[in-house]
């Protein structure tokens, strides 16, 4: 069976002035793939994201993201995926299900999908007595999962997920990859950015960015052995500080 591509990237650019963040990168991710993007702070990761989320107008070269051109259509982007910030994103002031209502209506969903949709969440996530409490009273792991299953509430075919796992503690973010297997299982397109280098083994690609371009496109396995390493981490170190480019 041919592969079903969701996002399509061709020499996407983008520059601030004179100071180039995103340097003509280039690659295409499968349907139901959970593909890693990784680098350190500045290496260009979210600004990529921003483009493919319809966020920034890249200053050159070309990207569809779920049969969506960055360009003409970011409107139609943003409505057709999911997006989960490093920064958390739900209201702390609104209760668990006031966020899920409020996030249900700005994806376009009816009312009556709206309270199916809110009690399968809860229902899911083992928090239904939490319902009518407000977010700030959660722990930061019930809050990250939320958010991750409002990102998903409108059946999206791609999900964006920066960070996700930043501050939360090691058995939280197990719990919150199956979640994302379990998505992947159901033929969402997961793109997830961590500074966990554990988590990229999870992954079934990894991209890794070194200043502003991609240095490394592979899966985990053949990654470590292209650089002849036991793990994720001294794959990262090798490439990051000694700007090993494998593409």
């Amino acid at each position: 069976m041919e592969d079903v591509f969701v996002i399509d990237v061709n020499k996407l650019t983008k520059k601030f002035g004179a100071f180039t963040a995103v340097d003509s990168i280039s690659f295409k991710v499968k349907k139901g793939e959970i593909f890693g993007f990784i680098g350190a702070n500045g290496a260009g990761k979210t600004t990529a994201i921003k483009m493919l989320c319809g966020i920034l107008i890249p200053t050159s070269g070309d990207a569809v993201v779920s049969g969506f051109d960055v360009y003409k259509q970011s409107e139609k982007i943003k409505k057709n995926i999911g997006y989960m910030s490093q920064k958390f994103s739900l209201y702390e002031d609104l209760t668990v299900r006031e966020n899920i209502k409020f996030y249900a209506g700005i994806y376009g969903l009816k009312s009556g999908v709206i309270k199916e949709k809110t009690e399968f969440i809860l229902d899911s996530l083992r928090i239904t007595e939490a319902g009518n409490r407000l977010i700030k009273s959660l722990p930061l792991g019930w809050k990250q999962k939320l958010a991750f299953s409002i990102a998903s509430i409108h059946n999206p075919k791609i999900v964006f997920l920066d960070e996700p796992t930043g501050g939360v503690d090691p058995l939280t973010r197990r719990q919150f990859w199956k979640m994302i297997q379990s998505a992947s299982e159901n033929g969402i397109t997961l793109f997830v950015t961590t500074h966990y280098m554990d988590e990229a083994e999870y992954c079934n690609r990894i991209s890794m960015m070194v200043d502003g371009r991609i240095a490394a496109l592979d899966s985990p396995m053949n990654l470590k052995e292209k650089i002849k390493a036991d793990t994720m981490q001294q794959v990262f170190i090798k490439i990051a500080s000694q700007r090993v480019i494998l593409n």
